[in-house]
């Protein structure tokens, strides 16, 4: 049996911390170095940059950062795995080439493709191949895609390191896959071990969004030290599938049950995590903290994965624009109700010809303010169409032409006047894993065919028991809700995620009890109208809610404060509710 492999993660997103490979290749001893650059949004982000710079849509940052690890990577047999090749991993593979002859080294490079579906749209669509996530039926239009990478899973990887990789570099794989491929490869796991993968996968989500981890986004974070500079996380993967998730010592941040929780919450839908190797079940993960910054994942299981790939599509949606009014000190909502009334007076572009017109009344002032930003509320009008005209000048300038006619104290913010600006629209889809081959190119050399299809059959599970501790009595008093519980939140496509946790098995029965979906709705009023949905994670003390259409269209598309539904779980957890005064001691 193999000793367990350490596996670092040195990127959560494109823009991450520059130094963050040099740091995990040199704080410490780690078998590979891994990264995930890559978002839905980014997929968009890359597409726009190929279009104005043909084979530039990959990670630029990673080529940096390889120039900076490459000669200690090779030195000390750490090999690096990542999906920062997005939308050209071939030119990215080329790009690491050439830094690695500027350094005088002969690094073996591989890169993995076949997850990029737009040359074959057409036969897709013509074939009912595509199918819309959400209702199954088949997509017919895909003229205006922009992007559609079908997620892969971990083999093209696993296959890429046996034939002697030191760099693997992939377009869209699933974030999971960049830590399970070294892991399989590793310990040498079969298709169906299922258990095994489940665990790698979900070792894989916890260390993906780097330092949300060991202690970035973390709702007790006072409680954390050295929070100025965290360090970044990596996972220590058995032959059984189980980990330990750690940091190099003397970095800021932890590793506790607290944050690996909040992190195992981070955009996920049911107990079934669905994956393209397999189908992990975040409601057998059990936790224990077995040392400090040391937390051991054990006991997960794991189901044959769907047929199907998931497909991340952006499309072309039109055109929108913003702009924003303050309004300040009294009368707020009567200040408001006349900068919309004269706004439309002024516009030579009825409401009803927009596609979507959008207004909201964000109110951050205070009584009695102390200072004039204490004073201010915001009035913020969104509109979108495919006409660019519609949402340009037009429109920017009839807010701006209120300004000395309507209320008082009238100023704006977010700048004057602009013309439209084209936004992208994110659809999932599915499509059949036969259909989507990987492809795996040793840079210079041969090229090999890996089948994303995996095979099939029913799995029993067995969820991990709950807390059974005796729901907690006596007076409450009324308090926030973060004074208990904890929360991440995130984005799914159109959708949010909410993930609620507990620290102590009496809060998890007050909470279980407490909050379902209709009062989570009276305290997020902005979702009350939404459809949402509960599901429960016992043996982690939690709940995860997901709110369908919050996000409209998709982060791309959103036009809300915070389009990628970051501050959902803070918002919740700042509200006041009756809580029993023994979880509050």
């Amino acid at each position: 049996m193999a000793a367990p492999v350490r596996i670092a993660n040195c990127s959560g997103f494109f823009g991450d911390r520059l130094s963050a490979a040099r740091e995990m290749v040199e704080g410490g001893p780690i078998d590979v170095l891994t990264g995930d650059w890559l978002a839905e949004l980014t997929m968009l982000i890359l597409a726009r940059t190929r279009m104005k710079h043909p084979g530039g849509g990959y990670a630029r940052t990673f080529v940096q950062q390889m120039e900076q690890v490459m000669g200690t990577c090779l030195d000390r047999g750490i090999k690096v795995v990542s999906n920062a090749g997005g939308l050209d991993p071939e030119a990215c593979a080329q790009a690491v080439a050439e830094v690695a002859q500027g350094l005088g080294l002969a690094p073996k490079i591989a890169f993995v493709r076949g997850d990029d579906l737009m040359a074959r749209l057409g036969d897709l669509v013509a074939a009912n191949q595509l199918m819309n996530f959400e209702t199954g039926e088949p997509i017919k239009d895909a003229a205006k895609f922009l992007t559609a990478n079908a997620y892969l899973g971990c083999w093209g990887i696993v296959d890429a390191l046996s034939r002697g990789a030191d760099v693997v570099i992939t377009g869209r794989v699933t974030d999971a896959a960049v830590v399970c491929g070294p892991a399989a490869w590793h310990h040498g796991w079969k298709r169906t071990d299922w258990n095994a993968l489940a665990g790698a996968v979900v070792a894989g989500h916890v260390i993906e969004c780097s330092t949300q981890a060991t202690g970035g986004n973390y709702s007790f974070f006072t409680e954390v030290a050295g929070m100025s500079r965290v360090g970044f996380p990596w996972a220590e993967v058995a032959a059984d599938g189980s980990s330990v998730i750690g940091k190099h010592d003397g970095t800021g941040g932890e590793v506790s049950i607290g944050t690996v929780t909040s992190q195992l919450l981070y955009e996920i839908g049911g107990p079934a995590y669905l994956g393209p190797d397999v189908s992990a079940r975040f409601d057998t993960i059990r936790l224990e903290q077995v040392a400090r910054d040391r937390v051991r994942l054990f006991g997960i299981e794991g189901e044959p994965p769907p047929p199907t790939l998931k497909v991340c599509i952006n499309r072309a949606g039109g055109f929108r624009n913003d702009m924003s009014i303050c309004l300040t000190g009294l009368d707020i909502e009567a200040k408001a109700a006349l900068v919309e009334e004269a706004f439309w007076k002024a516009c030579p572009i009825r409401k009803s010809d927009f596609a979507q017109v959008t207004t909201r009344l964000m109110r951050n002032d205070k009584p009695d303010p102390e200072t004039n930003e204490q004073a201010v509320a915001i009035w913020k009008i969104s509109v979108k169409d495919p006409d660019e005209r519609k949402v340009g000048r037009a429109f920017s300038n009839a807010v701006t032409e209120l300004g000395l006619s309507t209320i008082p104290g009238f100023f704006g913010v977010g700048g004057g006047p602009s013309a439209g600006r084209p936004f992208g629209v994110y659809e999932p889809a599915l499509v059949p894993a036969s259909e989507v081959p990987q492809e795996v190119v040793m840079l210079g050399g041969e090229t090999h065919r890996v089948s994303s299809v995996n095979p099939h059959g029913t799995v029993r599970i067995a969820p991990a028991p709950g807390p059974s501790a005796a729901a907690p009595g006596g007076p409450t008093r009324r308090a926030p809700l973060g004074l208990v519980a904890g929360a991440r939140s995130g984005d799914k496509g159109g959708n949010a995620n909410l993930g609620v946790f507990v620290r102590s098995d009496a809060a998890f029965v007050w909470l279980d009890a407490f909050l379902d979906t209709e009062r989570l709705r009276a305290l997020l009023p902005e979702i009350a109208p939404l459809r949402v949905e509960r599901h429960r994670l016992p043996a982690l003390r939690a709940l995860n809610f997901v709110v369908y259409g919050l996000l409209e269209e998709g982060v791309a598309a959103s036009t809300r404060q915070d389009p990628q539904a970051k501050s959902l779980g803070e918002w919740l957890r700042a509200r006041v509710v009756e809580i029993p005064e023994a979880l509050l001691r």
